[in-house]
């Protein structure tokens, strides 16, 4: 019987299963978007039931499109949405309150409480990250602080933590497993990349009970089974979980980057640009962010990475908040019907600016608008911002590594567009690699369940599936290209302006 490995991708905007064969092809996949809440300003919520019910929706209907059936499924890996915040009860499984999302602003106040109290550097050299209100830590406490009764129930051991890797395996082992993996519990603001423990100074410096944090765990290991009796997932009973990793971490595995110095690029709701640092974390002198990669074979690896809170969701905001595209695909015809954006640059800074500026408060921004400025050209800016934020974050990247890439491998759903893809060439002057399988996230999370349970041998066995679709190689001359970026830098200082 043909075997095959479940991959559960739980995303920012949707929720997908993806099931993979032994040479990294897809045999069925399924897709749900689920409700997005902005209760305020800057503020972004999920309901974490309306999450759990549309992966698990999405589960049978992968199965049912690849006509594949519990009996042939070898492991479940799960990659998912990293830093957003679920908090519920031990004894019902209750959320107390909706996910906060990791582009939730709401914390800031906090975050700048704990770096006026010194915290700052403790912080970076403890858990490679900087203060900031994408972390889920300051998110767990204002939960805490802000729901009645919450802080209570979790200094009496009642209240459960999980990012969404977490909140899944509680639910899909029947609550018998609590547990995280070490990629996603670096990204918490709370987790000791070194000693690879929970750190109780910053727990303590935020008042959150160390009975509320999961197990941290390998990448690849186990995770526990499904459980018998989960509604809709019955004939799953049994099934190991044996792969975890947070979104970003995964599609790096996915992507093969297993050597020092490999990178690639997601260009997912945001932008996520990691490189493998080995087997040796370092601090970023520019910004970015170190992190654990995966754990696997008694051995850590780590990353540095650099996020842009809005990519893909600035084409969302072009289709669903201004209506001049009907679909996502839409706006590259559209951007392709002008040669270029005609001088307009748009900063999507909808809810601040990642690295490598760090800035909680700039604000979305578009100039260089004229009377001829049409449809098109937004459109253009909107995919040009996209290109022009990852190349903010390659140049710090190569300034902290110390040499300039040779190349960048990319995936996610925007990676399919040929003029996005090209303009990166032409602002990086690299080669732009995008694979035949972009769904590197979802692979990824299935090749650390897979290695896991024997479905595939080692490294090299995954780096075999590798094949290229297509290759874009820079067309602009570097004055150009200087020309550009300057634009770009100029614009971005009036979004971080924008108030004066």
């Amino acid at each position: 019987m043909e075997k095959y490995v479940l991959s559960l991708d739980q995303g920012t905007t949707s929720s997908r299963a993806i099931l993979f064969d032994r040479s990294g092809g897809i045999h069925g996949t399924a897709q749900l978007e689920f409700k997005q809440y902005y209760p305020h300003d800057g503020w972004v919520e999920h309901d974490p039931m309306e999450i759990l019910r549309s992966q698990k929706l999405a589960i049978t209907a992968a199965m049912e499109h690849g006509g594949i059936t519990a009996e042939s499924i070898a492991a479940i890996g799960i990659t998912n949405q990293r830093e957003t915040t679920v908090v519920w009860e031990k004894a019902t499984g209750r959320p107390v309150y909706n996910a906060i999302v990791w582009q939730c602003r709401r914390t800031a106040d906090i975050c700048e409480k704990l770096i006026s109290d010194g915290l700052s550097d403790y912080v970076t050299e403890h858990t490679g990250l900087l203060i900031d209100a994408y972390f889920s830590a300051t998110k767990i406490k204002w939960i805490l602080d802000n729901v009645e009764g919450a802080r209570q129930k979790a200094e009496a051991g009642e209240l459960l933590f999980g990012t969404i890797d977490t909140w899944l395996i509680w639910w899909l082992t029947g609550g018998r497993v609590h547990a995280t993996d070490y990629s996603n519990a670096s990204r918490t603001m709370l987790f000791d990349i070194d000693r690879l423990v929970w750190d109780e100074r910053i727990m303590n410096a935020l008042d959150i009970p160390a009975s509320m944090l999961p197990v941290a765990l390998p990448s690849s290991g186990d995770f526990g089974r499904v459980a018998p009796g989960i509604t809709g997932l019955e004939s799953l009973a049994g099934i190991p979980i044996s792969g975890v990793a947070g979104d970003q971490q995964a599609a790096l595995f996915g992507q093969a980057c297993f050597s020092k110095g490999q990178a690639k690029n997601t260009y997912g709701t945001g932008c996520f640009l990691m490189m493998n640092t080995g087997e040796k974390s370092m601090r970023s002198r520019n910004g970015l962010v170190s992190t654990i990669a995966w754990g696997l074979d008694g051995r850590v690896e780590y990353a540095l990475e650099g996020s842009v809170f809005n990519g893909g969701s600035v084409i969302k905001w072009l289709r669903d908040g201004l209506g001049l595209i009907k679909s996502a695909p839409e706006v590259n015809i559209l951007a392709e019907s002008v040669p270029d954006s005609g001088g307009v640059l748009l900063v999507p800074a909808f809810t601040g600016l990642g690295a490598p500026y760090w800035d909680m408060y700039a604000r979305g921004t578009m100039v260089g608008i004229t009377r001829g400025t049409t449809s098109a050209h937004i459109a253009r800016a909107v995919l040009d911002s996209i290109a022009y934020q990852v190349t903010d974050l390659i140049k710090a990247m190569e300034d902290d590594v110390g040499f300039r890439m040779k190349g960048l491998r990319v995936d996610g759903g925007a990676s399919v567009s040929n003029i996005l893809m090209q303009t990166q060439a032409d602002m990086l002057g690299v080669e732009i690699d995008r694979p035949q399988v972009v769904e590197t996230t979802a692979l990824g999370a299935a090749y650390l369940a897979g290695l896991y349970v024997g479905f595939w041998r080692d490294l090299d066995d995954i780096e075999m599936n590798r094949k290229v679709e297509r290759i874009f190689t820079p067309q602009i001359a570097e004055d150009e290209r200087a020309r550009r970026y300057s634009e770009w830098q100029r614009a971005v200082a009036r979004s971080r302006n924008w108030a004066n």
